[in-house]
């Protein structure tokens, strides 16, 4: 897994780097979007099942969140459909490893994660009118978010 894992984050990287397009200056966020890094750093603290359900649990969220209107984003929509394709197979990877986990703490930091991008897709996105800064802020959080979901999954 740890293979195919690093071949998909590092495929997935390079087509967010392509998609960069834009330079965001002083995009006013909310604070209610802030990064949820204490999310990741009690996700690290968990067994290896439990992280692993955390990482595909961060990647169907920013599966769900690629799936919004696009209309204004400034890059082919062939690169997204290929970006979603990699992100679809890694979160299928990676829950196969990672088996069912049902501790209500889990349940509790997959809840606060999914409101985490449910308040980008509202406070970003629909607020900015799906505009293409609004998705460069967005696909600067997603280059984020896996970096540190590689690191999870790697340790």
């Amino acid at each position: 897994m740890d293979r195919d894992f690093k071949q998909y984050s590092e495929s997935a990287l390079v087509l967010l780097k392509t998609m960069k397009t834009n330079s965001i200056d002083d995009i006013e966020v909310d604070d209610a979007v802030a990064f949820p890094d204490q999310l990741y750093k009690h996700a690290s603290k968990q067994s290896r099942e439990e992280r692993l359900s955390f990482v595909a649990h961060v990647l169907d969220e920013i599966y769900a969140l690629f799936e919004e209107n696009q209309t204004h984003a400034s890059w082919p929509e062939n690169t997204v459909d290929d970006f979603l394709n990699i992100i679809s197979q890694q979160a299928n990877g990676v829950r196969r490893c990672a088996g069912k986990q049902t501790t209500n703490h889990h349940k509790k930091n997959h809840r606060k994660m999914s409101l985490y991008f449910k308040r980008l897709s509202r406070h970003v996105l629909e607020h900015m009118d799906y505009s293409a800064d609004a998705w460069e802020f967005v696909r600067e959080e997603v280059r984020i978010h896996l970096h540190k979901v590689h690191l999870l999954a790697s340790s």
